[in-house]
């Protein structure tokens, strides 16, 4: 996929319906939660127009602000627009975040979505790249890092879904809380990617093109990796204001904002 270091920014309005027809879109971050139905509309609104046609769809983590298990009946709407975007004939593929890490196989069958594991390696127009939601690269969070691998362990996850839905979302209302908390403490530094610790995965899996969310930071960062190019971009968060999706199309990837219904095309 030769293209410039950084990814080109491009209106959807700019390329016909057939032109994007084959296109690879990739987003994350969505948190999408009962208590912002603006987001959740405007996510629907995209779904239900955008992926239609389109070869895949890969969502890269946090799509959900939480998610306590697949027997949470909170989401019907989203799951149902998600099974027609699969039904249609898009490949949608869903990585698990570090909020909704908890989906399941019977999400994915409800969906139509196949889970990805995090990292996934993949090849799109015979080039090899590397998909993380992104938090495995932040090692200088050392606490989160050390949280991260006792709520990943099957019999903590285990434990947790044999409580109550009604606990379960208390559970999870006070991690929020605490969550949030511990973030405000923490520097943006700690918070964001470490260099290393990116050039180690890339170099693990034989890539020069990582694609990851997870810091809210979009952005397109030209790499040296052993002395070659190479290429990270960072996928955008989105908002009840709007979004963003990357497209791999044409041998090149475009960042092209989704605004809400009536404020412009998406």
């Amino acid at each position: 996929m030769p293209q410039p270091p950084s990814a080109a920014a491009a209106p959807a309005s700019g390329r016909t319906g057939a032109q994007r027809a084959g296109d690879t879109l990739f987003i994350s971050d969505l948190h999408l939660s009962p208590q912002q139905p603006d987001l959740t509309a405007l996510f629907l609104h995209w779904l239900g127009t955008r992926p239609r046609g389109a070869a895949a769809l890969y969502i890269l983590g946090d799509l959900f602000d939480t998610w306590i298990g697949d027997d949470d009946d909170g989401y019907r709407d989203i799951e149902a627009a998600l099974a027609e975007v699969a039904a249609a004939g898009t490949r949608c593929q869903l990585m698990h975040g570090n909020r909704d890490f908890l989906l399941g196989r019977r999400f994915a069958r409800r969906t139509g979505v196949t889970l990805l594991r995090d990292p996934a390696r993949i090849t799109l127009a015979g080039e090899p790249m590397l998909l993380m939601h992104g938090d495995l690269l932040c090692t200088d969070d050392v606490p989160y890092q050390r949280f991260r691998r006792r709520v990943r362990n099957p019999l903590v996850q285990w434990l947790f879904l044999r409580q109550s839905l009604r606990r379960r979302r208390r559970i999870a209302a006070n991690y929020r809380q605490q969550s949030a908390r511990a973030m405000a403490d923490k520097t943006a530094e700690i918070m964001d990617v470490n260099a290393d610790t990116v050039l180690r995965y890339m170099r693990r899996h034989g890539v020069r093109r990582l694609i990851h969310g997870h810091t809210h930071r979009p952005a397109d960062h030209p790499l040296r990796l052993d002395g070659a190019p190479a290429h990270r971009h960072v996928l955008a968060d989105w908002s009840a204001a709007g979004g963003e999706v990357l497209v791999a199309a044409g041998g090149e990837l475009i960042r092209e904002p989704v605004r809400p219904p009536g404020a412009g095309a998406s």
